[in-house]
């Protein structure tokens, strides 16, 4: 599958400058949502326009700001599955572990309808998902990386950003992120697209080459 058989749309909570995705192949009636913010009224317009059934909602990760449009997503299409990483579920019911209690505004999610582990694979509306769990930000962070398509591409949530880190000082631990950024991201191909949860998007190779988290780690990994 090239890029000219599927499209993906940017949805951007300004909020908090968070991407949501709604994805989808052009020989098909259904798309994908991850990580729906804020701006549902979008996500709803845009499948009403393009009609298209939501198949699935995927979730990188539970902080507030990518899972506080799952309730209204699942009201409006309640047999599409909500998806996220086994060790992020407890998220989604609990405002204090997602981050939304603590600034005072208290938002909770419908329960996963499945729990994907590293290593899964995941088919959605015509796309084939392998899950790579990645923790440091979040307790259980996952990333969706397809590569059934020319050039390959991961849904990247907070993990890796063009030119910087998801951060950690949210009871996070960096060590852990970043090993699992080289290990499960950097070892990719280069031309690997990444949708990040915030910001542009960028490839593998931009940041192999000019991230200076990934450089500063990468060197100070190296055996002396």
């Amino acid at each position: 599958m090239s890029v000219s058989d599927y499209s993906i749309e940017t949805i951007v909570s300004e909020d908090f400058g968070q991407n949501a995705y709604v994805l989808w192949k052009r020989d098909r009636t259904d798309a994908v949502a991850v990580d729906p913010g804020f701006e549902t009224d979008a996500i709803l317009r845009l499948l009403h326009d393009l009609h298209r059934e939501l198949a699935a909602i995927l979730n990188t990760h539970g902080h507030v700001d990518h899972i506080a449009g799952n309730r209204t997503l699942k009201l409006a299409f309640p047999h599409a599955p909500l998806i996220i990483g086994r060790h992020e579920a407890e998220l989604l019911l609990d405002p204090r572990r997602n981050l939304s209690g603590p600034f005072g505004v208290p938002v909770s999610s419908p329960p996963a309808d499945q729990l994907v582990d590293d290593g899964e694979r995941v088919e959605v509306a015509g796309f084939e998902f392998l899950v790579r769990e990645i923790p440091g930000h979040s307790p259980g962070s996952v990333v969706y990386l397809s590569q059934a398509v020319d050039p390959p591409f991961v849904l990247g949530g907070d993990v890796l950003f063009a030119g910087s880190i998801g951060r950690t000082d949210l009871g996070g631990d960096y060590a852990l992120l970043m090993t699992g950024i080289l290990e499960k991201l950097m070892s990719l191909p280069g031309e690997t697209i990444v949708y990040s949860g915030h910001g542009p998007a960028t490839t593998i190779d931009i940041e192999r080459r000019t991230n200076p988290f990934v450089l500063d780690f990468a060197a100070r990994s190296r055996p002396r």
